[in-house]
C-alpha cells in the first residue's frame, strides 16, 4: 500500500487509548483506503444538528453531562453505516468501546464483517505527557502541544485568533481516571477481537508518517 490514496474495500476499527492519536491516524488511513472516517463524536454532532430522533435523545444526555447509553450510540452508528458512502468500507474511530457495542456492530454488518482491528499502543507515561500538554482552541478546535508545539502567542490560536485553553478532561487527575477507565473497557475488546485473528497491534509512538505507514501495513496484512 503506497502513501497515496488507494481505493479499497475494507471495514476497519482503530482502537487506542486517549492521546494515542486515533483521530489523526484514522483520517489518514481512511484517505489511503478511499473510505469514510467515522468517529462517534462526528456522528453525535451530525445527528444533533440534523435533529434526527436518535440525535434528539443523545442531545438530552449530552446536555445533562451524562454518558449516552449503549442502545442510543449503537442506533446512531447503525444509521451512519447504512449511508451510501460506507458501501465500500469505513474506518471506525471511538467505536466500539465495549463488548456489548462490538456484538451490536457485528449484527449491524449484514453484508460484510470487520476486516481488521488495529490497536495503537502508546506507553502510559507518553500518553500522560501528551494529554496534559494538549491545548485546544475554543473557537475552531485546533490542537496544540504546550511543550513541543505551542501557539506562537500564548493562549491565542494561530489559525483563528481564538482562545487556546486546557480542557478539563486533560488535567492531571482527570487524565489518570480516563486512562484507568480505558484500560478496564478495552482489555475485554482486545480479547474479543484477538480471538478472531483480526487484531493487529501497531506502536503509536513515532512520527505521524511512520505510524501511518505501520497502520497501512497492518491493514494490508488483513485485507
Amino acid at each position: 500500500m503506497s502513501a497515496g490514496t488507494e481505493d479499497g474495500m475494507a471495514n476497519v476499527i482503530l482502537l487506542g487509548p486517549p492521546g494515542a492519536g486515533k483521530g489523526t491516524q484514522a483520517a489518514r488511513l481512511a484517505g489511503r483506503l478511499g473510505v469514510p472516517h467515522i468517529s462517534t463524536g462526528d456522528i453525535f454532532r451530525q445527528a444533533v444538528e440534523e435533529g434526527t430522533p436518535l440525535g434528539s435523545v443523545a442531545r438530552g444526555y449530552m446536555e445533562q453531562g451524562e454518558l449516552v447509553p449503549d442502545e442510543v450510540v449503537i442506533g446512531l452508528v447503525r444509521e451512519r453505516l447504512a449511508e451510501n458512502d460506507c458501501r465500500n468500507g469505513f474506518v471506525l474511530d471511538g467505536f466500539p468501546r465495549t463488548v456489548t457495542q462490538a456484538d451490536a456492530l457485528d449484527s449491524a454488518l449484514t453484508r460484510r464483517a470487520i476486516d481488521a482491528v488495529v490497536n495503537l499502543e502508546v506507553g502510559e507515561e507518553e500518553l500522560f505527557r501528551r494529554l496534559t500538554a494538549r491545548r485546544v482552541c475554543r473557537s475552531c478546535g485546533a490542537s496544540y502541544d504546550a511543550l513541543f508545539q505551542p501557539p506562537a502567542e500564548e493562549g491565542v490560536c494561530d489559525i483563528c485568533g481564538g482562545e487556546v485553553y486546557q480542557r478539563s478532561d486533560d488535567r492531571e487527575e482527570t487524565v489518570r481516571k480516563r486512562l484507568e477507565v480505558y484500560r478496564k473497557q478495552t482489555q475485554p475488546l482486545i480479547e474479543y477481537y484477538g480471538g478472531r485473528s483480526v487484531l493487529r497491534a501497531v506502536p503509536g509512538e513515532g512520527t505521524i508518517e511512520s505510524v501511518s505507514d505501520a497502520l497501512a501495513r497492518a491493514v494490508r496484512e488483513r485485507v
